[in-house]
C-alpha cells in the first residue's frame, strides 16, 4: 500500500511516500480504506521528533491521527455495528507500532470510529475526529453549569472553532480572539462577542464580562496571560502540555482550576466521537476543509500549516 512517512526526523522536506505491506483486520478489528487524512499541527511535532512518538529500527514513521473512508475488512468478534462499505471516521493514537493515519489502509478496534456525518464528504469527515475530541474533551473537563460564560483563544483555528460551537450548543455565552481578518469566520462559528487577539486580551474578555468570565479553553497557548480573564473560582482549560508554573501561581491565588485536553483519552470513545458525528449532522459543528493534496505533496501541506494562517484542516487524499 502507499504510505506517507519519515525515516529521519526533520523539516517537511523528510516525509516521502512509502510502499508498506497492506494490512488485514484481526480479532476485534476494522479495516478502513482510507480516502482522507488530516494534516494537524500535532503530525509537525511528530515529523520533528519533538513528541514521545519514536522511530524503530528502519521501518518509516507514519505521522496522521484523523482518517475517514471505507470499510473494507472486518475481523473476527466484532460486535456487528461496523459492515463492509460503511463510510467511517476515526482517531488514531500514532504511537502504535502501525503508526499513524496516513496510508492507504489502517487497522483499528472498531471502538476507534463511528460513521461520517451524513452527507459529508471523507476530506470533511476527517476534519472532525482529533480536533472535535480535544474540544470535547476540554468541554467536559471545564463542567459548565448552564448558561456560563467562556472565553476561548485561538478561535478561528480549528480546536478553538470546535470549542466556540460545542459551547454554544450546549447553550453558553462564548466570547473568542481572532485576528481583524478572521473576525467574520469567527462570527460566523457563533461567537457572541469577538475580541481583538494578542498581548491584553484579558483586558479584553473582561471589558465584556466585567466580573471575569466562568471558564476559558486556551487553544492560541496563551498561558498565564489569559488567567486574569476569569473569575475567581473558575477554570482554564490548557492545550497541548500541563501548566507552567507561572500559570499555576497566578491560577491558586484566585482559586482557578487548571485542567489539560487530552485527546488520547477519549482514545475507543466512540460515543464521543459519534456525539460529534451527530452534532456535525446537526449543523451545530462546521467541517472546515482548507486545500486538499495527494500523497506525493504532503510536505508541502506540512509547509503551509507551518507558516499559520491555514483555517480549517489541509487534507491529504488517497
Amino acid at each position: 500500500m502507499k504510505a506517507v512517512g519519515l525515516l529521519r526526523y526533520g523539516g517537511p522536506e523528510v516525509l516521502r511516500v512509502v510502499e508498506l505491506p497492506t494490512p488485514h483486520a484481526g480479532p476485534g478489528e476494522v479495516r478502513i480504506r482510507v480516502r482522507a487524512a488530516a494534516v494537524n499541527p500535532a503530525d509537525t511535532l511528530i515529523r520533528a521528533g519533538a513528541t514521545p512518538v519514536r522511530l524503530h529500527g528502519t521501518e518509516p514513521l507514519l505521522p496522521g491521527l484523523d482518517v475517514a473512508g471505507t470499510i473494507d475488512e472486518v475481523g473476527p468478534r466484532t460486535s456487528g455495528d461496523l459492515a463492509p462499505g460503511d463510510e467511517v471516521m476515526a482517531m488514531i493514537n500514532p504511537t502504535r507500532p502501525a503508526g499513524g493515519g496516513y496510508a492507504e489502509w489502517v487497522v483499528l478496534p472498531e471502538s476507534w470510529m463511528a460513521p461520517v456525518p451524513a452527507g459529508s464528504t471523507p476530506a470533511e469527515a476527517a476534519t472532525l475526529p482529533m480536533n472535535g475530541l480535544t474540544a470535547l474533551h476540554a468541554m467536559d473537563q471545564l463542567r459548565l453549569a448552564p448558561g456560563s460564560t467562556l472565553a476561548v483563544t485561538g478561535a478561528a483555528g480549528a480546536v478553538g472553532g470546535y470549542a466556540v460551537q460545542l459551547a454554544k450548543a450546549a447553550g453558553h455565552r462564548v466570547l473568542a480572539d481572532a485576528a481583524p481578518h478572521d473576525a467574520e469566520v469567527v462570527a460566523a462559528l457563533g461567537a457572541d462577542v469577538t475580541v481583538t487577539r494578542g498581548p491584553g486580551v484579558a483586558d479584553r474578555f473582561r471589558a465584556h464580562a466585567p466580573d471575569g468570565v466562568d471558564a476559558a479553553v486556551d487553544a492560541a497557548l496563551v498561558g498565564a496571560e489569559l488567567v486574569p480573564a476569569v473569575r475567581d473560582g473558575g477554570a482554564v482549560a490548557l492545550l497541548r502540555g500541563g501548566p507552567e508554573p507561572a500559570d499555576l501561581d497566578r491560577a491558586a491565588r484566585r482559586d482557578i482550576t487548571l485542567v489539560t485536553a487530552f485527546v488520547h483519552d477519549y482514545d475507543g470513545r466512540r460515543d464521543k466521537l459519534d456525539l460529534l458525528r451527530r452534532l456535525a449532522e446537526e449543523k451545530a459543528l462546521t467541517l472546515r476543509v482548507a486545500d486538499r493534496f495527494p500523497p506525493e505533496q504532503a510536505a508541502h501541506a506540512h509547509r503551509l500549516l507551518e507558516a499559520g494562517g491555514v483555517r480549517g484542516r489541509l487534507i491529504i487524499e488517497f
